[in-house]
């Protein structure tokens, strides 16, 4: 089993449970609203300017466990499950356009007048289509670990396995019976189109036209880890071809940028959207 495959696993048996505090962030009493047939899950914390988090693939509204309460001091938190993941129903598929439609329909259903946006990995990606579909709604985003090329993910792009398959085999439901049967207990869902729809998304060689990015006009912050999943090399591609935007590279830190530094990102995106 190759490492893409193997991180995929270890986030279905612990997903939603990274950093974790007394409130069960992922579980508390949120609602549901249905968006394009799909019953979205969400939670809400604080009162201020609404600002939208955007998690990460195979996550969940835990992914903020370590930044929200502070967030939510400044911010009217609004924290929704993606389709698929969380307490989130699945969609027909997934891609990083339906992803951005999801969330710009939330943004209606919710009426907002305005927001921020901060997403990590798949919610970076989301949130700077947001940033160019949505200027009427969006005012900041900022955007953790994104990419809108498959090149820009090295360890995805390099994976050759044929993950399709592995996912159809019956001696993958035997190996990883234990994992399955948890993950289905907690969401009763189909797991297994869930891990395709996600992977088709992941190995699209390029999940959104540069144009997407040279054609926004709201501030964007690009953040990465100097040891990011993510290349600098991207990261800096990105932020030259969005006029006028932010570049922050923060040390020592990996692609768990909200797990690794909860304190230095809310710092930082406090600042972003406040001034």
């Amino acid at each position: 089993m190759n490492k893409l495959i193997t991180i995929i696993i270890l986030c279905f048996v612990f997903i939603g449970a990274l950093g974790q505090q007394e409130i069960p962030y992922g579980s508390n009493n949120g609602k549901y609203i249905k968006i394009l047939n799909t019953e979205i899950y969400y939670e809400e914390y604080g009162q201020g300017p609404p600002l939208i988090l955007l998690q990460g693939g195979m996550g969940g509204i835990s992914n903020f466990a370590l930044c929200i309460p502070e967030l939510s001091k400044h911010f009217r938190v609004i924290a929704p499950d993606t389709p698929g993941q969380g307490r989130s129903g699945l969609a027909d598929s997934m891609s990083y356009y339906l992803l951005a439609e999801y969330s710009s329909q939330l943004i209606d259903k919710l009426n907002l007048d305005s927001a921020y946006v901060m997403g990590w990995s798949d919610g970076g990606n989301t949130g700077l289509i947001l940033a160019n579909k949505r200027p009427d709604k969006i005012r900041k985003v900022l955007a953790s670990g994104a990419n809108y090329l498959l090149s820009g993910y090295p360890s995805i792009a390099n994976d050759s396995s044929d993950w399709k398959a592995q996912f159809n085999s019956p001696e993958f439901a035997i190996e990883n019976k234990e994992a399955i049967e948890q993950y289905v207990k907690k969401y009763p869902r189909d797991w297994k189109k869930f891990l395709i729809d996600i992977n088709i998304m992941w190995h699209q060689e390029i999940y959104f036209s540069p144009n997407v990015l040279k054609e926004i006009t709201i501030p964007v912050m690009i953040v990465l880890g100097d040891r990011d999943e993510v290349t600098l090399e991207h990261g800096m591609e990105m932020h030259h071809l969005i006029k006028n935007s932010q570049l922050c590279i923060l040390p020592n830190t990996s692609h768990q940028v909200f797990h690794e530094r909860p304190t230095l990102i809310n710092q930082i995106a406090i600042e972003f959207f406040e001034n």
